[in-house]
């Protein structure tokens, strides 16, 4: 199921290191149309966050889309 969710999830990593940092999200939500504060960007990610990196790896992200 994860792979269904790689490719997006490749996208937003513009870096390609395996996770989607603070400014790759909050980059996301500008392209979005949806800017966010650094602390919203913080909330969003920590809710994703299952180990506490601070970080989005593609785990946690397919996890959240299930």
């Amino acid at each position: 199921m994860t792979n269904d969710y790689a490719t997006t999830f490749k996208i937003i990593d513009v870096d390609g290191d395996g996770l989607i940092s603070l400014e790759e999200f909050t980059r996301l939500m500008e392209v979005l149309g949806q800017p966010v504060t650094p602390e919203t960007a913080r909330a969003a990610i920590a809710k994703l966050d299952q180990d506490g990196d601070g970080l989005i790896s593609l785990e946690e992200f397919a996890g959240y889309l299930r």
